[in-house]
């Protein structure tokens, strides 16, 4: 059953991948261009619609359709990894800032600790 799945994704990741060019809108063009002489010939306004609609229109854009999509996957993919490399840069940004603001901190201690002592020291005397 699995191979039977992977067999048919495989299908049709090629299918789409030759599908989804300009050079298969080209040629579904051309074959669409065949049959125009004929439905121009018919004389008819409902053949000649037909023809655009169901000939033309649908062959022709359905590989232009999906190049574009391609186009602005490629695009979309390039802002989410340029996202991720500026969000791992202000991690990393956020993470140093935290470790200087632990040593601060640990100086401040540090420091009230030995103003603290010195208090002390004052009130004995």
């Amino acid at each position: 059953m699995n191979s039977i799945k992977t067999f048919n994704t495989r299908v049709a990741e090629k299918i789409t991948s030759l599908i989804s060019t300009m050079w298969c809108a080209y040629l579904f063009a051309a074959i669409a261009l065949i049959s125009l002489p004929a439905a121009i010939k018919s004389g008819s306004v409902v053949i000649i619609v037909a023809w655009i609609a169901q000939t033309f229109l649908q062959l022709v854009l359905l590989s232009i359709i999906m190049v574009g999509q391609q186009v602005a996957g490629a695009a979309l993919e390039q802002k989410i990894n340029e996202t991720h490399e500026a969000s791992l840069g202000e991690f990393e940004l956020a993470k140093e800032a935290r470790r200087i603001a632990d040593q601060e901190l640990a100086q401040i201690k540090s420091m009230a600790a030995e103003i603290h002592a010195i208090l002390k020291d004052i009130e004995k005397r």
